[in-house]
């Protein structure tokens, strides 16, 4: 079975998974309102990591970016306690990041080449990994919205397959000019902290955050433990940035992990839950449409924002924690119904006492996915 060993989170609510546990927990937001920050005309709302926080990251050498700095620091704190050996040829590691360090873009002149290799997401992974001397070369996933959780999923595949004993898997991205004008160019930001599934949401936050899952392939998991049992994803192929109407591709992912599942034992739905008119709308077709759309759901983004290529991370240890506790969290920023068929978004914290939870994400280009997880 695929264990969840090791965990941690770098956000704007602390550098722990159980800081960043207790806050969600207590329904505080990480969002704050930045006016000429990257030197961007337009103020926005987003959950930024505090770079003031102490280094403890061991970066080497000066060209180690913020963006590595911050991976770095999240894998060293996963890896406290945890039973592997990360310079093992066994131990594979994933990296999930949507933008990497495309601020660099700034250094390359338009038609030149390429003056930074610390743009290149191939350059990052192979960064990090060497600097725990892995010698096997690292995975990249970049699939937009789902990228942390799809990089969850391949590392399922490959520890199922017997390639690899253990797996380190980093999300990690950091905002830039680059990332928050192309967000405004649709304008998809709202002027406040965000509501998810609300009646008058109107937009998204982003969000910074580096997040770290180890997991390890065991016969016999201890009691307690939480397993990725099930994980599912289908490319709709509706629009580049628009999400289906008819909810097809996460419908279809759902479909699958809930084959042999009974409903009934499903706590609740972690949604991507962006906050924006057509993604919540989906979601809330597709749950339908799967025939899961009594079980309680919540949302995540009005505490971190959107963190891009680590939400899919980030928003898996937040729930895996939920459920060890026999919680159901509530949805910070929701307060009325909003979309087109009803769904029982949470609005307080409640006492569950079921074994799993669904994790869905869907992004740009029509990528969707799903994830179940199990305590044992």
């Amino acid at each position: 079975m695929i264990c969840i060993t090791g965990d941690n989170i770098i956000s704007a609510l602390g550098g722990t998974s159980g800081e960043n546990y207790r806050k969600v927990e207590a329904g505080i937001s990480g969002v704050k309102r930045y006016s000429g920050l990257y030197g961007v005309p337009e103020p926005f709302m987003a959950a930024l990591i505090d770079d003031e926080a102490p280094d403890a990251a061991g970066c080497p050498d000066e060209t180690c970016s913020p963006l590595e700095r911050v991976a770095l620091l999240s894998i060293r704190k996963a890896l406290q306690g945890v039973d592997i050996d990360p310079a093992h040829p066994r131990t594979l590691f994933i990296l999930s990041s949507t933008k990497g360090n495309v601020e660099y873009l700034d250094t390359t002149p338009p038609g030149g080449a390429v003056a930074d290799r610390r743009l290149y997401l191939w350059h990052t992974a192979q960064y990090l990994a060497k600097r725990f001397g892995n010698p096997n070369t690292p995975v990249v996933v970049s699939n937009a919205c789902i990228s942390g959780a799809y990089a969850l999923l391949v590392a399922k595949r490959e520890l199922e397959a017997g390639r690899y004993d253990s797996a380190v898997v980093t999300g990690v991205d950091r905002l830039s000019k680059f990332i928050v004008s192309g967000f405004q160019s649709f304008k998809a930001l709202s002027g406040g902290i965000c509501k998810p599934f609300d009646a008058s949401r109107d937009g998204l936050n982003l969000g910074e955050a580096a997040a770290t899952v180890i997991l390890q392939n065991k016969a016999k998991p201890r009691n307690g433990d939480i397993i990725l049992a099930a994980g599912a994803t289908c490319n709709d192929a509706n629009h580049i940035s628009g999400p289906s109407r008819t909810g097809e591709g996460l419908y279809l992912s759902l479909n699958r992990i809930m084959r042999g599942r009974r409903n009934a034992d499903i706590a609740f739905v972690n949604a991507h839950g962006t906050a924006t008119l057509y993604n919540d709308e989906m979601e809330s077709i597709a749950l339908h449409r799967a025939g899961l759309d009594a079980i309680p759901v919540n949302g995540l983004k009005a505490c971190f924002g959107h963190t891009l290529g680590a939400a899919g991370i980030v928003e898996s240890i937040i729930s895996a924690n939920a459920l060890r506790n026999g919680i159901v969290l509530k949805t910070t920023g929701y307060s009325r119904q909003g979309t087109s068929y009803p769904l029982p978004v949470t609005t307080e914290n409640s006492a569950v006492k079921k074994n799993c939870f669904i994790k869905t994400l869907s992004g740009f280009g029509g990528c969707n996915i799903a994830l179940l997880f199990e305590i044992v």
